[in-house]
């Protein structure tokens, strides 16, 4: 089988190899024959090593597929069955999933340490435990979740992260209330779903902000009442909100300068909401006094902020109602040979989702 292949960190480009073979399906795994991944900031971010990521590795954590093959001790699922793979599973029984935020809960990582493939006398890991840059991949069960036959293999790798995030961020951790005003800070894929999830929740104006014009045009079309330039939020916050502030701020970059440019931009008593994932050297700064005197929220969200499979459940229903719009959210389409053409075209912002048709 073929896979995508970043051999050392901070390279540029993948490369395709041949002949990529996969573990055995041992007990609590599945094989899965992927259909369709898609390319997210992230994956740019661990071939960059923002996010720690050992190499050799397989990017991609988006992905749709069919299961093909399970190990011992696998329940609810089967062979034929449509997943989506989770990147970060919920186990279902630490404290975190009790509790009912799956989404923290650390047990996926233990899936990072185990080789995903092999190539040339190598161990390839898989992004996150995944790597869906890949004609197959053998998982922990728990990441293959079950995805409804009606739900396209495209729309299934977007729900696999960036749409679950945004959607989420603006739902379950913001909690945006009717009629309020936002502004959101990034508009790639995952800002792109932020706004969707604000206006599916009722914000009375959305302003969006980025510095690549597509991007903007991007926003308008999926819900953004207004779009513009870093340079023009200013002029937006005093048009708009008299000065004062917006009531929720999503930043959706990962990176210090802009999460300081979201809290400037709240009102006193308003949330910003944290999404983009940054570096962890990348040090943003608050002085003690504004923090106390402006009792703005600073609320991290982190996979939707929300038990895993209710993000998913959400972002599917809404799309059935008809209320996300998933399919626009693909600009383009690439087959595995043309990774690198989607990698540049996330670098750029020509692109707001790429998939892969595997």
């Amino acid at each position: 089988m073929r896979a995508a292949v970043l051999h050392e960190t901070g390279q540029e480009k993948l490369e395709v190899h041949e002949g990529v073979t996969l573990p055995e399906v041992g007990p609590g795994k599945v094989r899965v024959r992927l259909r369709a991944a898609s390319l997210c900031h992230s994956d740019l971010s661990a071939m960059s090593g923002v996010l720690p990521q050992p190499a050799p590795f397989v990017p991609g954590h988006e992905g749709a597929g069919e299961v093909t093959e399970v190990g011992a001790g696998v329940e609810g699922l089967a062979v034929g069955d449509h997943v989506v793979v989770c990147w970060m599973p919920p186990c279902g029984s630490c404290p975190s999933c009790v509790r009912g935020e799956g989404n923290l809960c650390l047990a996926g990582f233990a899936n990072m340490g185990s080789p995903n493939y092999h190539h040339d006398g190598t161990d390839i890991f898989g992004f996150s435990g995944t790597g869906t840059f890949a004609e197959e991949s053998v998982v922990a069960a728990g990441c293959a979740v079950k995805l409804p036959d009606d739900v396209p293999f495209e729309v299934g790798a977007l729900i696999g992260c960036g749409v679950t995030t945004g959607v989420g961020a603006a739902i379950h951790t913001a909690k945006v209330e009717p009629g309020s005003s936002v502004v959101v800070i990034g508009c790639g894929g995952v800002g792109i779903a932020a706004i969707q999830g604000a206006r599916v929740a009722g914000a009375a104006q959305i302003v969006a902000v980025d510095p690549v014009p597509a991007r903007r045009e991007w926003a308008l079309r999926f819900g953004a009442t207004e779009a513009v330039a870093p340079e023009g939020l200013a002029e937006a916050q005093q048009r708009l909100t008299g000065g004062e502030g917006f009531d929720y701020a999503f930043e959706v970059v990962g990176r210090s300068a802009t999460v300081r440019a979201a809290y400037d931009a709240v009102r006193r008593g308003g949330a910003l909401v944290v999404v983009g994932a940054g570096a962890m050297d990348d040090m943003v700064q608050f002085n003690m006094f504004e923090l106390f005197f402006n009792e703005k929220r600073i609320l991290p969200s982190l996979y939707g902020g929300t038990d895993v499979l209710r993000g998913y459940r959400t972002v599917i229903d809404l799309w059935r109602a008809g209320r996300l719009d998933l399919e626009g959210m693909v600009t383009h389409h690439v087959r595995l040979e043309g990774i690198n053409d989607a990698v540049q075209q996330m670098r750029s912002g020509e692109a707001l989702r790429t998939v892969i048709d595997l």
